[in-house]
C-alpha cells in the first residue's frame, strides 16, 4: 500500500513548479499501539538519550506511557513538563522555551514532542536551535502542523512563524488520539475546514502579486479537505477509521507544506484572523482559545466577506492609488471572473457552520468570546499579521469600504 510519503512524491514528480523541497520525514506510523514502536526505532538509530518534551495533560495521555516503555527498553530518558502560564496555557512563548532548552544536556541525542500543535511548536524550534532531531508523538488530531518545518513562536507578544525543523518520525497512536477531548478532534476537524479559504487565498496572491504557487502541494491539501469532509461522520463518532482519517489529513497538509516549503497551501487569511485574536488575548491576559477552533470560526467569517465580493460585478476598487496598488487593482479586475468562479467554491458561512456543528465545536464568534469589536477590528487589520497577499489584504488596502457591500 502506497504510504502518505509517497503518494505525494508521486504527485511531485509531475509537477514542474520548480518550489519544491525535499521531505524531511520517513517514518509515519499511524495506527492503534503505535507507541510500541518508538522505542525500537530509537535503539535502531543508535538515539539513547531522550528527553521527552510534554505538558501535564499530554503526559498522561501517552508521554508516561512512553517513558514506562522506553526505560524498560534501555533508554536512558528525561522528562521534561512545560509549565503554563499565570492563566494555566501552555504558550509557545519565550520563558516556555528557556524552561524547556535548560532541562536539555548537549549529551542528548533526540527530543520527542508529546502533545498537541504547541508542544511540537517548542521542540521543532529548540531541536533546530540545538541542532537535534526530534520524533512527533501527537496526542490529539487538533492542527496540521506536526510534520511542518514552521514554527509559529510568541515574540514579546507578537505571533511569528519561524523556519525550524520537522520530525525525522512520527508515531500516531490510534488508541491515545480517540481518548482525546472532543474540543481537540473538533479543533483538528476546524484547521482542515480553513483549507478552502487559504487554497482560495494561494491561488488569488499567486494571480495578482506572483507569490510562488505549486500545483502538487494545492492538490495534497486539497485531498486531505476532501478526505475529512466526505468522512465528517466517522470522525464525529470518533470511530478509529474516521480519526485515522482526520490525523492523515492533518498529517498530509503539513507535508504539503514541507514540500512547498512554506505554509501558503495551509495557511491564508482565517489564520490571519485567529493569529489577531490570539495576540488580543494574551495582550489582555486571557485564557487562550483552540487554534482550529479559532480557524474553523475565521474561515466562516472569511467565506462570508469573499461572497459578498463574489456577488459584486467588479472588485469595488477604490480611487486615489499609488502606482504599485495600482498595478494589483488592474490585475484584480482583468481576472475578476476567474476569481469570483474560485469563489463560488468556497463552501458558504452556512455549510461550514453546519459541518463545524457536526463536531460540536464553535460555530460564531461570540462562542470563542470574540465580540464585535474585535471582530471588526480584526477584519480591518489582520492583513498585516502576515507579508502575504490575501484576498481580505487587498480589500482592506484597495478596496471602496465595506459600505460598498451593503
Amino acid at each position: 500500500m502506497e504510504t502518505i510519503q509517497q503518494a505525494i512524491r508521486r504527485k511531485a514528480a509531475g509537477c514542474t513548479c520548480g518550489n519544491h523541497h525535499p521531505l524531511a520525514l520517513e517514518t509515519i506510523m499511524i495506527e492503534a499501539g503505535a507507541l510500541k514502536y518508538v522505542a525500537p526505532y530509537l535503539i535502531e538509530n543508535s538515539w539513547r538519550r531522550t528527553v521527552i518534551v510534554a505538558d501535564d495533560h499530554t503526559c498522561e495521555a501517552a508521554g508516561q506511557q512512553l517513558m514506562d516503555r522506553l526505560s524498560a527498553a534501555g533508554i536512558d530518558c528525561h522528562l521534561c513538563l512545560v509549565k503554563p502560564d499565570r492563566q494555566g496555557d501552555v504558550v509557545a512563548d519565550e520563558a516556555a522555551l528557556v524552561q524547556v532548552m535548560l532541562e536539555i544536556s548537549p549529551d542528548d541525542d533526540i527530543l520527542v514532542a508529546v502533545g498537541a500543535g504547541t508542544i511540537h511548536d517548542m521542540v521543532r524550534w529548540i531541536a533546530s536551535k540545538m541542532n537535534k532531531p526530534f520524533v512527533s508523538v501527537p496526542t490529539a488530531p487538533s492542527v496540521d502542523g506536526f510534520t511542518s518545518k514552521g514554527a509559529p513562536i510568541l515574540i514579546r507578544g507578537e505571533k511569528k512563524t519561524i523556519p525550524a525543523g520537522a520530525p525525522v518520525a512520527l508515531f500516531a497512536d490510534l488508541e491515545v488520539l480517540a481518548k482525546a477531548p472532543a474540543a481537540l478532534i473538533a479543533a483538528g476537524y476546524g484547521d482542515m475546514l480553513g483549507k478552502y479559504t487559504s487554497l482560495f487565498d494561494w491561488t488569488f496572491s499567486h494571480w495578482i502579486a506572483d507569490e510562488p504557487y505549486c500545483p502538487a502541494a494545492a492538490e495534497i491539501t486539497a485531498e486531505a479537505l476532501s478526505a475529512c469532509v466526505d468522512h465528517t461522520e466517522e470522525i464525529a463518532r470518533r470511530s478509529e477509521e474516521g480519526i485515522r482519517i482526520l490525523m492523515s489529513s492533518l498529517i498530509q497538509s503539513g507535508l504539503a507544506m514541507q514540500l512547498f516549503g512554506q505554509s501558503h497551501p495551509a495557511s491564508g487569511s482565517e489564520h490571519h484572523l485567529s493569529h489577531y485574536w490570539e495576540m488580543e488575548y494574551l495582550r489582555l491576559g486571557k485564557k487562550q482559545l483552540l487554534h482550529g477552533a479559532k480557524i474553523g470560526v475565521a474561515s466562516m467569517e472569511i467565506s462570508a466577506l469573499y461572497h459578498k465580493l463574489g456577488s459584486c460585478g467588479e472588485f469595488p476598487l477604490r480611487s486615489g492609488l499609488e502606482s504599485t496598488d495600482l498595478v494589483k487593482g488592474d490585475r484584480i479586475l482583468a481576472r475578476w471572473e476567474d476569481i469570483r468562479k474560485r469563489i463560488s467554491e468556497i463552501p458558504s458561512p452556512d455549510r461550514l457552520r453546519e459541518l463545524l456543528g457536526r463536531m460540536e465545536g464553535p460555530t460564531a464568534p461570540e462562542e470563542l468570546g470574540i465580540g464585535s469589536e474585535l471582530l471588526q477590528r480584526s477584519m480591518r487589520e489582520a492583513h498585516r499579521v502576515r507579508d502575504r497577499y490575501t484576498l481580505l489584504k487587498a480589500f482592506n488596502e484597495l478596496g471602496a469600504g465595506s459600505a460598498h457591500l451593503t
